[in-house]
């Protein structure tokens, strides 16, 4: 964004109550304009707007409107929160829309560097760090809401896979707000004003944090490694054609055109087993090598596998049973959009960690692109000896909104 929009005042009672939205204009320059009110009068002594730069990762700016939503291509941020929220018994689709109309001015405002309505940590709202808040409508909130016509085939909940071990508290959600930041403390600020503006209408069910390698820490154009060291994400769509097609649709209705669905799977990774392993074993079960995640028939991390290929006794070079194997997939159009987290909790009393992998992809169609690449993980992933899913999720990510508009209005309007 460029240059900024006229405030129009709007008060908080009249968002709740449908009024129009009111989005300010973006900090732009490379310096944020930081001012709080005390005692009618106001201050400029917390942030010295006008003599201190903002730093290079603070002040940058993803767009929030559009006809898409923003995290889901946008390229991955260094800090994710995922919150899954429950609707209340008396949380109709008139107050749903109320809900999301508040909250999308609350995201619209953030994420360009402006505190939200009655923010009362206004300082916190002003770095946005690449801020995006990512709405996702689960099963429930299409069935609360009368409009189950309007719901994605494939948003539904997952089959069971053998594998699974899931726990409740990991588990469903009708309205997920995705919130990623180059910035720790950007995405907590954002959680907890999301979190207290919905408190009328939604109750937490779950939340998620994670971490993914900060800007700058290694050179650009690098895959992102998960906590057993394993590049993740390389069999990604190309941007461009062959991402559009794998992530978004392109046609229909009003609230399935421009959306796309996304799957949180929570997953627990035995590392203190994995440690056990040698690097050549690792190496097999995820069928790359770790330093630079060729295939094991190749030299660079995106060379084309060659799944016949054998050695001197005969065998396969790249096991069936191989993660990279399993998860293969050739056509762009089947493929699935990775965008994963790390997390790692506070270790047991006995010292045993709490680590593992926030699964996230994004596709058009959960059944024709997910589900036949986890089912083959299912069937004989040799990881899986490694790794356990504790929580699962599907969600419906709906379509952007224009300024003065909502997220959810093509669906609940």
């Amino acid at each position: 964004m460029t240059g900024t929009s006229p405030v129009r005042p709007v008060s908080r009672r009249g968002l709740l109550t449908g009024g129009a939205l009111a989005v300010g204009g973006a900090v732009t320059g490379g310096a944020a304009a930081a001012m709080t009110r005390t005692g009618g009068s106001a201050r400029s002594d917390v942030v010295a707007a006008d003599t201190t730069p903002v730093a290079a990762v603070g002040g940058l700016i993803e767009p929030f409107h559009g006809t898409r939503q923003a995290g889901v291509a946008t390229e991955p941020q260094a800090y994710a929160s995922f919150v899954a929220l429950t609707l209340r018994g008396h949380t109709d689709r008139a107050a749903m829309g109320r809900m999301l109309r508040l909250l999308t001015d609350d995201a619209a405002r953030l994420t360009q560097g402006q505190p939200a309505l009655a923010d009362t940590e206004a300082e916190l709202g002003l770095l946005p760090a690449r801020l995006t808040v990512t709405f996702g409508f689960g099963p429930g909130l299409y069935s609360a809401a009368g409009v189950d016509d309007r719901r994605p085939v494939s948003v539904t909940e997952l089959p069971s896979f053998r594998i699974d071990r899931l726990q409740p508290a990991w588990c469903g959600g009708d309205l997920l707000l995705q919130i990623c930041a180059d910035d720790a403390i950007t995405v907590a600020h954002a959680q907890r004003v999301l979190i207290k503006d919905s408190r009328p209408f939604a109750t937490v069910r779950w939340a998620q944090q994670g971490f993914r390698r900060s800007p700058g820490v290694e050179p650009g154009g690098h895959t992102q490694r998960n906590l057993f060291g394993q590049l993740d994400g390389t069999a990604n769509p190309r941007p461009g054609a062959p991402m559009d097609t794998a992530l978004w649709v392109p046609d229909g209705p009003a609230w399935l055109r421009d959306s796309t669905t996304l799957v949180v799977r929570r997953i627990s990774m035995n590392l203190e087993t994995w440690d056990l392993l040698g690097r050549p074993d690792r190496e097999i079960a995820v069928g790359r090598r770790l330093d630079t995640g060729a295939p094991l028939t190749g030299t660079a991390e995106r060379d084309e596998p060659d799944f016949a290929a054998t050695g001197p006794d005969g065998l396969t070079i790249i096991p069936d049973f191989s993660h990279l194997t399993r998860a293969h997939v050739t056509d762009d159009r089947l493929k699935i959009l990775r965008r994963p987290y790390n997390y790692d909790g506070a270790p047991t009393a006995e010292g045993h960690a709490d680590s593992g992998l926030i699964f996230t992809s994004y596709q058009a169609d959960i059944a024709r692109q997910y589900l036949p690449i986890q089912r083959r993980l299912a069937e004989r992933d040799l990881l899986n000896e490694w790794t356990t899913p504790i929580g699962s999720a599907v969600f419906a990510i709906p379509p952007g909104c224009q300024p003065g508009g909502w997220v959810g209005e093509q669906v609940l309007g």
